[in-house]
């Protein structure tokens, strides 16, 4: 990135998951001169979870401000499908939103420059710049959480087609199985979310107020119950990623989001069992993600710091320098 030539200047980072909010205010060197943590109130609807987006960007604004920061763009990424070129949050099934521009709704209320984009595509990018999968050109980065969905990269570049590639989550891996939030049956994110993990539990063990977490905990102690759920989700897993790694050929699979923070209690089963069913495909890693729930933020702080290079440099057909490789 150019040196900034405002020593005070930031971006916001907003990172909108479908449990909470996670945002920062991100200097040149995308270090965090200011965090915020607020829970994304889903269950009031749609327009309660816009309003609470645009007060979390007046409140980190305004945090900017009190420290003499000059607030060059707010990045906001969300999850579902959603089209940057377009400035659209085109559809979320947890979320409950359709054809929604955020981002001209958020610059009318807030007055600043908003960039808008996809949750797990700029965790993966930040992951790719960053974090595991640094050198790496064809990468399948999975954010597993509430929901689930990927980022892809190959040959270097990530693949977006029109906001709608990604969407692991609704690869079909019990055919008949439980009814998805988006209204398919059986999908990844019935099996092996966070939340469904948590329910799986609770339904087959009677214990109820545990979350994914726990259940975890709970396999690390050899706990049937928790063990048969946690089998389940890494064999849907597993297929999942067979599926993905025969279309992708990924040299290298990222998984992050809050059940990755198992680690190895989550990654062995889902490496053992991934390279069970390949055959001739490329056999890819298999690694944590490093940045773990930062991602998002700093992949949303990197999108809005190239914004503000792309629509502040000077234009090479009058300087005559040429365009400057990205």
């Amino acid at each position: 990135m150019p040196e900034d030539p405002d020593d005070h200047g930031c971006v916001i980072a907003l990172d909108v998951g479908g449990t909470g909010m996670k945002g920062a205010l991100l200097d040149r060197g995308l270090d965090p001169l200011v965090t915020l943590r607020r829970p994304t109130p889903r269950t009031a609807g749609p327009g309660a979870v816009v309003d609470e987006i645009a007060a979390t960007l007046a409140v980190l604004a305004g945090r900017a401000a009190a420290r003499g920061l000059t607030v060059h763009r707010a990045g906001v990424v969300v999850p579902g499908v959603v089209a940057e070129d377009l400035r659209t949050a085109v559809h979320s099934a947890n979320l409950g939103w359709r054809d929604l521009p955020l981002a001209a709704l958020l610059e009318a209320r807030t007055r600043l420059p908003v960039t808008l984009g996809h949750d797990v595509r700029a965790g993966g990018a930040a992951e790719c710049l960053l974090g595991a999968a640094r050198g790496a050109r064809n990468v399948l980065f999975v954010a597993i959480g509430t929901g689930i969905a990927a980022a892809v990269v190959c040959d270097g570049r990530p693949v977006r087609a029109d906001g709608h590639a990604g969407e692991l989550g609704h690869v079909v891996v019990e055919p008949g199985g439980a009814r998805c939030a988006c209204g398919g049956r059986g999908c990844l994110e019935t099996v092996a979310s966070a939340s469904a993990v948590a329910t799986a539990f609770a339904a087959r063990s009677g214990r109820e107020g545990t979350d994914a977490a726990d259940v975890a905990a709970l396999v690390a102690r050899s706990d049937r119950d928790a063990l048969a759920v946690w089998d389940r989700a890494a064999d849907a897993l597993a297929t999942a990623l067979a599926t993905a790694t025969t279309l992708l050929a990924p040299e290298l699979i990222v998984l992050g989001g809050g059940l990755a923070e198992a680690g190895d209690l989550l990654l062995g089963p889902v490496r053992a069992r991934l390279a069970d069913r390949l055959t001739f495909q490329r056999r890819p890693g298999l690694v944590r993600a490093e940045l773990g729930d930062r991602a998002g933020c700093l992949g949303a702080g990197l999108a809005a710091w190239h914004d503000v290079d792309s629509t502040t440099a000077p234009d090479p057909r009058t300087t005559g320098t040429g365009a400057r490789d990205r």
